[in-house]
């Protein structure tokens, strides 16, 4: 035995695994959000390439990435451009941090280009300053942080509540799961934390009465959100945290009309706003953010996954100057602001995102995110033919369909049958990498670069494997 294999066998734990990367993966690599007796009994799916909107798999398999890998993925897989980005920086200055007024250049420019795209803010207030982290959930405990500084120096320490939505996704963090609305980030970890309070999704299908409109659905979430700021105390509230599309709480399209309303609720009781666009930010919706498509007035915007196309780490609060002047002021006086991250505007991430935005802008993402959405809607709503499908909904390049066991009378499947799960796995088969959402929903999120041609052919082929699924599904009912 050479010292090398000598070296290997010494560091591997006791037990018996193989040698292939499969074995590997399940004795040494804890995954996130994965059964791990499952993952021990089937084996990870290990993706070795990916070009576009395809990724390959070990056996040299080809998908069509139809969730952008974790809604991430804006501009597709192995853009050289960027790549050239991170090796470039690389090269320069590796890292250096922001702390003590140090900065790099990268960082200076993205914040300037971010404030420069930015959507506008609450109160007649524009957005004026960016603070950097490494993902949405750092991102979202930032902005938590910030609003309980805020309000603090405002003389008003005792705002420390935080109202976030049923179904909505903030992160894992602990703070940031709290945020959170959905079980599956909670239950184990003796969560979620007090300070947060949850109001009801703007979900019109899941929610709306017999009979109730639009409108009177979003007065009546107006409604429920003024009755639980009242029942806590308006003067115990710090801010409301929200998606304008939820994403991984069923791709949530709220209702026209609804951020409107709940702004009026949330200025009357002097409670900030912070949209979470860390899913729908930079084109997806068919704006540059997604609180331009639903007109959301924020006071701080968190963002991530499409900043850099997910190529690297990095993600932002963006903030009003209302906001800034405030957080300035209450740092001045203590002598510092006590708070940020090693890898904060990190130069080779920062490098990477800047040059995913200017890509955006040079190849008319959005513009054409926005023509090509008609044609995405088309799709997406083609899959309520099938007798499983109760609801249909998209927006830009996200979207959803939604399982019911009877669309008329929208019942559900029983949930242990986790039909969603199923009919996504007979999907992969065809070619197409989707996702299982709560509540049985499939979510749709391409590479914001799809082709028709490529968008066509994923439709296709998911229609295809939904179609093999009537037989399943009839069997479930």
């Amino acid at each position: 035995m050479s010292p090398d294999d000598a070296n290997k066998g010494d560091a591997l734990p006791a037990g018996n695994h193989g040698n292939s990367p499969a074995s590997r993966d399940i004795a040494f690599h804890m995954h996130p959000y994965t059964n791990p007796a499952v993952l021990a009994d089937t084996g990870p799916h290990i993706i070795a390439e990916g070009s576009g909107v395809f990724v390959r798999d070990e056996t040299g398999k080809r998908f069509i990435e139809g969730m952008s890998g974790l809604w991430c993925t804006s501009l597709g897989f192995s853009e050289p451009e960027l790549v050239k980005a991170a090796v470039d920086q690389f090269e320069q200055l590796p890292f250096y941090h922001s702390f003590a007024g140090k900065t790099v250049g990268p960082a200076i420019d993205l914040a300037e280009h971010l404030i420069a795209h930015a959507p506008p803010a609450a109160h007649g207030s524009t957005m004026s300053k960016v603070f950097f982290c490494s993902s949405g959930s750092e991102a979202n405990d930032t902005a938590i942080k910030m609003a309980w500084y805020f309000q603090a120096a405002r003389g008003k320490p005792e705002k420390r509540k935080i109202i976030s939505r049923k179904r909505g996704y903030h992160g894992v963090t602990m703070a940031a799961a709290s945020l959170t609305g959905l079980a599956y980030a909670q239950d184990g970890f003796g969560l979620p934390l007090d300070f947060v309070k949850h109001t009801s999704a703007p979900c019109f299908y899941n929610g709306g009465l017999p009979g109730e409109s639009e409108a009177a659905f979003v007065r009546r979430c107006a409604d429920e959100l003024d009755a639980l700021i009242i029942a806590e105390g308006p003067d115990t509230v710090a801010a409301m945290f929200a998606e304008p599309v939820m994403g991984a709480g069923g791709v949530v399209i709220p209702p026209p009309g609804y951020f409107a309303e709940i702004r009026k609720v949330l200025h009357k009781h002097d409670v900030l706003l912070v949209a979470d666009e860390v899913i729908c930010g930079f084109g997806r919706t068919g704006s540059m953010w997604g609180s331009q498509s639903m007109d959301v007035q924020p006071d701080m915007l968190t963002c991530a996954k499409a900043l850099s196309s997910a190529y690297l780490p990095i993600s932002a609060v963006i903030m009003s100057n209302r906001v800034y002047d405030m957080l300035a002021s209450q740092a001045e006086e203590l002598g510092i602001f006590g708070h940020g991250y090693t890898y904060s505007a990190h130069p080779v991430c920062a490098a990477v995102a800047l040059r995913a935005q200017q890509l955006m802008q040079e190849r008319g993402i959005v513009d054409k995110v926005a023509v090509q959405a008609p044609r995405f809607a088309a799709h997406v709503a083609r899959m309520d033919r099938f007798s499983f499908i109760g609801n249909t909904r998209s927006i830009g390049l996200i979207g959803a369909m939604e399982f019911s066991a009877d669309p008329e009378s929208r019942n559900k499947f029983d949930p242990h049958h986790k039909i969603a799960a199923q009919a996504v796995a007979k999907i992969q088969e065809n070619g197409v990498i989707l996702r299982a959402l709560p509540g049985d929903i499939i979510g749709f999120c391409p590479p914001l670069v799809i082709s028709d041609d490529e968008m066509d052919d994923m439709f296709a082929r998911v229609e295809t494997a939904l179609a093999d699924f009537e037989t399943t599904a009839s069997a479930l009912r």
